[in-house]
C-alpha cells in the first residue's frame, strides 16, 4: 500500500496543498522551500499512530504547538488539515483509504488543540466521522484521534499500523562517529542514527548478517580500496561497532572502526541499511549528502534495485541534487516542485512541456532543477 494522494491546509509554509504522489517521489525546491516540512507530515501521523505511545497533542507539542504548526499566512482560518489518500497502485482510479484529519486551537480558556474533523473511509463507506454525538457530550473526546487509540481504530487498524510504521533516517556521520563521547539525551526515534549502531545491534544475528553481506558488496563497489565488513560488539564494555578492512600489504591492518569510516561511508551505509529494513513508507531527506557524484547519479537505480522485491514499498525523497537527478531512470510523473510565493509555498507535478522535454530525453536536472534556483543567488558574490 502506497500513498497516492496528499491534500493539506495550512501546514507549516504551506497554506493549500493538492498533490498525488508515487511509488518514488521526488522533492525539489530551494533551500527553505519547505521540502522537509512535507515529509515532515508523513513523520506526524506516524508521531500520531506509532504503537509505543505518541498521540495528537504529544505531536503537536514536539513540534512547538499548534501556533509553528499553523502556516503564518492562514490569517483568519485557524484549522490545520491533512488529507491522505492510499491504494496498492498509483494508477488506481479509486483510493482504498482515505483518511482526514483537522485540528485548531480551541479558542478559550486553556487553549487546548481539539480535534475539528476527523473521517476515515474505506474506499466509498464511511468508518468514522468525527465530531459525533459522544464528542458534543464530552470534548475532551477531542483532544485525541482515533487513530491512536486501540478501541477505537479496530476496523482501520491497517491505516494505523501504516503511518506508525514509517521509517526516516537522515544520518549524520559525526552523530554517529562520537555517539559515546557525546551521549546525552538522544531525540525520540533517533532521527539523526545516533543510536544507530544499536539499531543494527538489536536485529536478529541472522538478519543482521545477510544484510551486512549485501551493503559489504556494495561499499566493495563504492569505496576505493574497501574489502570486507563485520559486526563487532566491545568486548570489554559492550558496545556495538563496525568494523571495515581495506587493503593493505599487512593483512591483518587494514581494520579500522567507524569513527575512521569517511563521512560519504556513513551515510551511504546508513542508505542501504534502511532500505534493506522493511517494506513500511520511507522518507529520505537529502541522500546526497557527503557522496561523490558518481555514486549519487547511482541512487534512483540503487532504490529501484533494493526495493525490487518490496513492490510496495514507497520512497520520498527531498533533494536538490544535479548529479541525482541527471538519472535518466527518473519518472517525470513522481517529480514536485516546491516554489515559495507570497502566500506560502505551492506544489506543484510537471507541466505538459517539462514533460515533453523529459520524454524527448532532457533530464529532470536540466528541465526542472534551474526553476528552484533563487533568483538572486548570483549576487551573493557581491556580499561584504
Amino acid at each position: 500500500m502506497i500513498v497516492t494522494h496528499l491534500t493539506l491546509k495550512n501546514w507549516r509554509n504551506f497554506r493549500s496543498v493538492d498533490i498525488p504522489l508515487r511509488e518514488r517521489t521526488y522533492l525539489l525546491g530551494a533551500n527553505a522551500a519547505g521540502k522537509s516540512n512535507l515529509l515532515d507530515v508523513f513523520r506526524f501521523l506516524r508521531d500520531i499512530s506509532k504503537p509505543q505511545g505518541g498521540g495528537l497533542q504529544k505531536a503537536i507539542y514536539d513540534r512547538g504547538g499548534v501556533q509553528k504548526l499553523r502556516c503564518l499566512h492562514a490569517r483568519r482560518d485557524p484549522e490545520v488539515r491533512i488529507e491522505i489518500h492510499l491504494s496498492d497502485s498509483a494508477d488506481d482510479s479509486e483510493p482504498l483509504w482515505r483518511y482526514i484529519l483537522g485540528f485548531k486551537p480551541e479558542g478559550k480558556g486553556a487553549q487546548r488543540t481539539l480535534i475539528s474533523v476527523e473521517q476515515v473511509w474505506q474506499k466509498n463507506k464511511l468508518l468514522l466521522d468525527r465530531p459525533d454525538k459522544l464528542d458534543r457530550g464530552d470534548p475532551v473526546r477531542l483532544t485525541q484521534t482515533a487513530l491512536e487509540q486501540i478501541q477505537a481504530n479496530a476496523s482501520f487498524r491497517e491505516l494505523a499500523n501504516f503511518f506508525g510504521d514509517t521509517t526516516y533516517l537522515h544520518l549524520v556521520p559525526q552523530l554517529l562517529k562520537y555517539a559515546e563521547q557525546i551521549g546525552g539525551q538522544r531525540l525520540e526515534d533517533d532521527p539523526f542514527g545516533q543510536g544507530f549502531l544499536e539499531r543494527i545491534a538489536l536485529t536478529p544475528p541472522k538478519t543482521r548478517d545477510s544484510r551486512l553481506k549485501k551493503i559489504e558488496a556494495a561499499l566493495t563497489l563504492a569505496v576505493p580500496q574497501f574489502k570486507e565488513l563485520r559486526f563487532a560488539p566491545d568486548k570489554i564494555k559492550g558496545h556495538p561497532h563496525l568494523e571495515a578492512r581495506y587493503s593493505h600489504y599487512r593483512p591483518n591492518a587494514g581494520w579500522q572502526r567507524e569513527e575512521q569510516f569517511s563521512d560519504g561511508t556513513l551515510r551511504l551505509l546508513g542508505l542501504l541499511w534502511v532500505l534493506l529494513e522493511g517494506d513500511s513508507l520511507l522518507l529520505l531527506e537529502e541522500p546526497e549528502l557527503s557522496l561523490n557524484d558518481s555514486i549519487v547519479r547511482e541512487i534512483p537505480r540503487l532504490l529501484q534495485r533494493a526495493l525490487r522485491g518490496k513492490k510496495q514499498r514507497q520512497v520520498l525523497i527531498s533533494t536538490h541534487s544535479e548529479a541525482l537527478l541527471s538519472n535518466p531512470g527518473i519518472d517525470g510523473r513522481g517529480v514536485l516542485l516546491l516554489k515559495p510565493e507570497l502566500e506560502g509555498t505551492r506544489v506543484r507535478g510537471i507541466d505538459e512541456k517539462e514533460a515533453f522535454a523529459l520524454e524527448n530525453g532532457l533530464s529532470v536536472a536540466e528541465v526542472i532543477l534551474p526553476k528552484t534556483r533563487p533568483e538572486l543567488a548570483e549576487q551573493m558574490s557581491l556580499w561584504q
